[in-house]
C-alpha cells in the first residue's frame, strides 16, 4: 500500500470519526386502495445526536416539496404543517408517519429527511433523505353500456355497422375492459379507426361459419317476415284507411264514447333482411383513455361490427371490467331487441273541438335496445301543420278542427334490428261552449235582422201619412 492510500484512508477515518455517519433508508409501499390506512416509515442509522426527521411531499415533478411533518429533537416535539382542517397525518414514532382514508391526491412520491449534528460543532447538522412512491388505486365508480350514434333507423336493403360502447368512469389505473357475448369472451380485432360498412359486410367482413346456438336456428322470424311481404316483395300493409267520419251534431252515433280507438298493432318492418349472412361476423375493439381531473381515467371502449339483425336480435352482451383494485370484476349488460307495438297514451281523453291533443309513446311491449326513433304520420293526408311526418316521442295537434274527427295516426319505432307501426284513431267531441257562442251570435244576428225590419215599416207610414 502506498504511503498516499495510507493517508487518505487516515483522513476519511478521521472525517468519519469527527461528523458521524447517517445512512435513511424507507420500506417500499405495495400500492394501496382509496380509504385504506398507509404507514410511511423512515429507518436511519447514526452515531451522532438527532436533530430533527422531516416528511416531505414532493409535486411537480421534483419541483416543489411541500413539508407535511416535523419531529424536533431538540425539543422532542411533532406537528403537521397542513392546516388544522385538512390534518391528517400521525406521527406513530418519531419518523413513522401514518395517512388515515388515503385520497386519490395522497398518490406521489414522498421524502424522509434526517439530520444529526455535526461532532465538531453545534452549529452544524448533517443531511441524509431517503424516498418513496405512494401508489394510490381506486377501483372504478360506474360502467354503463350504449349505442354509438343513437337512435338510428333500420336499414332493409343494406349492411350497416353497430357500435356498442361501454364507459367505465372513476378508475386509477386504467382498467381491462372486455365485451362477451351470450356469456362468452368474443374474439376482437384490435383497430384505430371504426371500418366502413362496406368493407366489413363483403367477404372479408366474415370469418368461418360457427356452431349456430338454438336462436340462430330459429328460423320464425323469417317465416314471419315473408308473411308480411306481398307477390312482388314488398312490405304490405296490413292496415285499411277507411274514409274519415264527418262530425255531425246530433246525428246518430254522435253520443259520447271512448276518445280513443285502439287499433291492434300492424307490425309493417319486422322482416328481416335478405342480406345477411349466417357467418360469425368480425368485430373491431378500440379504446380511448380520457384523464380526468380528479386523477382517474375514463375509459370508452368500442365494439364495431356488421348487424345481423336475423341473428343479434335478443343476444345478450355484456361489458366487463378487470381492475387490481376490484376483487371481482364489474360488469353491465344489455340485450339488443327491436321495439315491439308502442303503447300511445292520447291526452285530453275525450278531446273536443279546439282542444290541444297529445299522443305520446309511453312503452313497449318488450325492453328495448338501443334507444329507438319515433316517426309520426297521418294515414292518408298530411298533419294537422302541414307536414308529412314528424319526429319525437310525443305529437301535438293544436286546436283540432272537427275535421278531424276519425282521423288515424300511426307510431312507427325504429331501431338497427327492426321498426313496427302502431295506430291510433283520434275521436273529437262537440264543444257546448264554442256552439253556445256560435248561437248567441246567430240569435244577434237575427234580433238586428228583425229591428232593422221593424225601422223600415216604420219609415214606410210616416212617409206614406205625409203624402
Amino acid at each position: 500500500m502506498t504511503v498516499f492510500s495510507l493517508c487518505f484512508l487516515l483522513c476519511a477515518e478521521l472525517l468519519d470519526s469527527a461528523v458521524g455517519y447517517l445512512t435513511v433508508t424507507i420500506e417500499p409501499i405495495p400500492p394501496v386502495v382509496v380509504g385504506e390506512t398507509v404507514t410511511l416509515k423512515c429507518n436511519f442509522k447514526t452515531d451522532g445526536r438527532l436533530r430533527e426527521i422531516v416528511w416531505f411531499r414532493v409535486m411537480d415533478g421534483g419541483t416543489l416539496k411541500q413539508k407535511i411533518f416535523t419531529y424536533d429533537a431538540m425539543f422532542n416535539t411533532n406537528y403537521s404543517h397542513m392546516e388544522d382542517y385538512r390534518r391528517r397525518e400521525d406521527l406513530v414514532y418519531q419518523s413513522t408517519v401514518r395517512l388515515p382514508e388515503v385520497r386519490i391526491s395522497d398518490n406521489g412520491p414522498y421524502e424522509c429527511h434526517v439530520g444529526i449534528y455535526d461532532r465538531a460543532t453545534r452549529e452544524k447538522v448533517v443531511l441524509a433523505s431517503g424516498n418513496v412512491f405512494l401508489n394510490v388505486m381506486a377501483p372504478p365508480k360506474a360502467i354503463s353500456v350504449v349505442a354509438a350514434d343513437t337512435p338510428a333507423p333500420f336499414s332493409r336493403y343494406q349492411a350497416q355497422n353497430f357500435t356498442l360502447m361501454c364507459i367505465v368512469s372513476g378508475g386509477k389505473p386504467e382498467p381491462t375492459v372486455y365485451f362477451k357475448r351470450d356469456g362468452e369472451l368474443i374474439d376482437v380485432i384490435p383497430y384505430a379507426q371504426p371500418p366502413a360498412a362496406g368493407e366489413s359486410g363483403g367477404s372479408a367482413g366474415v370469418r368461418g361459419a360457427r356452431p349456430l346456438i338454438s336462436r340462430d336456428l330459429d328460423d320464425t322470424k323469417m317465416q314471419r317476415s315473408l308473411s308480411l311481404l306481398d307477390l312482388d316483395g314488398k312490405a304490405a300493409r296490413s292496415y285499411t284507411e277507411g274514409p274519415a267520419r264527418g262530425f255531425t251534431p246530433g246525428a246518430p252515433g254522435s253520443e259520447p264514447s271512448p276518445a280513443t280507438e285502439t287499433i291492434p298493432e300492424t307490425v309493417v318492418s319486422r322482416e328481416f333482411p335478405r342480406w345477411v349472412q349466417s357467418s360469425d361476423p368480425l368485430y373491431y375493439f378500440s379504446t380511448a383513455h380520457l384523464p380526468q381531473s380528479d386523477g382517474t381515467v375514463e375509459v370508452r371502449a368500442m365494439l364495431t361490427w356488421t348487424l345481423n339483425p336475423q341473428l343479434d336480435n335478443d343476444a345478450l352482451f355484456s361489458c366487463e371490467v378487470k381492475h387490481p383494485a376490484l376483487s371481482m370484476p364489474m360488469q353491465a349488460e344489455v340485450t339488443l331487441a327491436a321495439p315491439k307495438g308502442p303503447k300511445l297514451q292520447m291526452t285530453p281523453s275525450r278531446a273536443k273541438v279546439g282542444d290541444t291533443v297529445r299522443i305520446a309513446v309511453e312503452g313497449f311491449q318488450n325492453e328495448v335496445f338501443p334507444e329507438p326513433l319515433f316517426t309520426w304520420t297521418r294515414v292518408g293526408g298530411r298533419l294537422l301543420d302541414g307536414s308529412l311526418e314528424r319526429d319525437g316521442y310525443e305529437l301535438v295537434l293544436e286546436r283540432v278542427p272537427a275535421e278531424l274527427n276519425g282521423s288515424m295516426y300511426r307510431c312507427t319505432a325504429q331501431n338497427p334490428l327492426g321498426s313496427t307501426d302502431t295506430h291510433t284513431r283520434l275521436i273529437v267531441f262537440e264543444n257546448p261552449s264554442m256552439m253556445k257562442h256560435t248561437q248567441n251570435q246567430n240569435n244577434a244576428a237575427s234580433h238586428k235582422d228583425v229591428l232593422g225590419l221593424i225601422v223600415t215599416v216604420l219609415i214606410l207610414t210616416v212617409t206614406v201619412e205625409l203624402t
